[in-house]
């Protein structure tokens, strides 16, 4: 959604701006890329002494906060603030905001290890939220609670942002962190967040004196002339010293996985950015490079059996084809009558059959008296010594006629190209 570049052309009737300058672009998306196409009235002039990296780092994260802050939270002087993740973008910017008005209190959540740094950006408080009860920590320095909490959470934790709210206090809710934890979907989590969040009584704000208020920048792209003003003010405090963008670190667009991670992992303190002109870093030795940009989680119970279930039903099928092929093998080996090479196995079988043809015949010759003696001994004088094999069963019966043997010569004849096509169908079978 934003970005800061030079304008390398601009579109017809476009007036206020000029090719070759510096400025700072809003977009609903697809910002992204080297080159972007973004309406004249989301662009802006952005101050000499910012970097290119500042000024992506600053719209969303700093116009959010403004918003959330001066419209929606009318912070004043001597009022008290609880900031969640006040190391991350939004958080940053908000206390940088809150500490432009005289005499506010910031409670901050944040890791252990990111304690010093919100403390040097203003947060007077920091609560390390996953060792500690941030609510009865607040409690504890402000009895009576805070006069406004941003919450990006969503879920049980907007109900506590409620019971911390002094009397005339505002929550305002900008995301549902809490839906998408991890890596995978869970629908029973996102349905219970989401109720959680919306179970706020009107009637139970009106007796409470409290307010609850909702924000999202990329819902508020009609309203061109209130964004514009409210940025114009963010550059102006910006040039005066009051607020400055802290930036984690740059990557090459090459790497947005390993941006994402790092923002996944919650390691960032400030913005994340993307740049076109950066080059690619190799991970140091022994780190390996991130295959995802979230975090590896333990499948859950059914996703495991799922999986478990759905491989031994591959399996059983690979086993299935394996018998099939095997099959067909030794059907297609004993159709070409030795033209294919056979195993010892096989050549048992038709030993078998051989000797069981013979006994066949025996008892043929005993019932049938031979018609043509002489003309069976010619037609072994005839038979060709250099391919005994594919004329044996043209010669073992005594009472064979003149067609038998027509039958046997077209026998001997179309085996030839029955060993071709079966050749070509392997040659086929290993192509595919």
């Amino acid at each position: 959604m934003e970005a800061a570049g030079v304008i390398e052309e601009l579109g017809e009737d476009v007036s206020g701006l000029e090719v070759g300058q510096n400025v700072i672009c809003l977009a609903q998306t697809g910002m992204w890329r080297e080159i972007v196409a973004v309406p004249a009235t989301n662009v802006f002039i952005m101050p000499d002494e910012m970097s290119y990296e500042e000024g992506a780092a600053i719209p969303l994260s700093y116009l959010t906060a403004y918003f959330m802050l001066f419209d929606f939270g009318n912070l004043r002087p001597g009022k008290s603030l609880l900031v969640h993740i006040a190391a991350g973008g939004v958080g940053w910017a908000a206390t940088q905001l809150a500490k432009t008005v005289d005499n506010v209190t910031v409670f901050g959540t944040a890791s252990a290890s990111k304690h010093d740094a919100i403390k040097e950006n203003g947060v007077d408080h920091p609560i390390d939220y996953r060792t500690r009860d941030y609510s009865e920590e607040i409690k504890n320095i402000s009895p009576k609670g805070v006069d406004v909490v941003l919450d990006p959470l969503g879920g049980a934790d907007t109900s506590k942002g409620l019971q911390l709210l002094r009397p005339m206090g505002k929550i305002v809710t900008y995301g549902s962190a809490n839906m998408v934890k991890g890596e995978n979907r869970n629908l029973m989590k996102m349905a219970k967040t989401l109720w959680q969040s919306t179970s706020v009584s009107p009637v139970s704000l009106v007796k409470t004196n409290k307010a609850i208020a909702g924000f999202q920048l990329a819902h508020l792209t009609g309203e061109i002339e209130l964004v514009r003003s409210a940025f114009q003010d963010i550059l102006n405090m910006y040039k005066d010293g009051k607020i400055k963008p802290r930036i984690d670190s740059v990557w090459a667009f090459e790497q947005v996985a390993e941006a994402m991670q790092q923002m996944n992992e919650r390691r960032n303190i400030g913005k994340v950015i993307l740049s076109p002109e950066k080059e690619p870093t190799k991970p140091a030795e022994g780190d390996a490079a991130p295959t995802s940009p979230l975090k590896k989680k333990k499948p859950s119970l059914f996703r495991r059996l799922s999986k478990r279930a759905s491989r031994s039903k591959d399996e059983g099928e690979k086993k299935d084809e394996v018998k099939q092929e095997e099959q067909e093998k030794a059907d297609d080996s004993k159709a070409t009558n030795g033209h294919v090479q056979q195993t010892p196995e096989d050549e048992k079988i038709d030993d078998e059959a051989a000797k069981t043809e013979e006994k066949v015949d025996e008892a043929v010759k005993q019932e049938e008296a031979p018609t043509e003696p002489d003309t069976q001994e010619e037609k072994k004088d005839e038979a060709p010594a250099e391919e005994p094999e594919k004329i044996e069963v043209a010669v073992e019966n005594p009472a064979e006629t003149d067609d038998a043997k027509a039958a046997a010569a077209d026998i001997v004849a179309d085996e030839k190209p029955v060993e071709n096509e079966e050749k070509a169908d392997g040659v086929a079978s290993q192509e595919i």
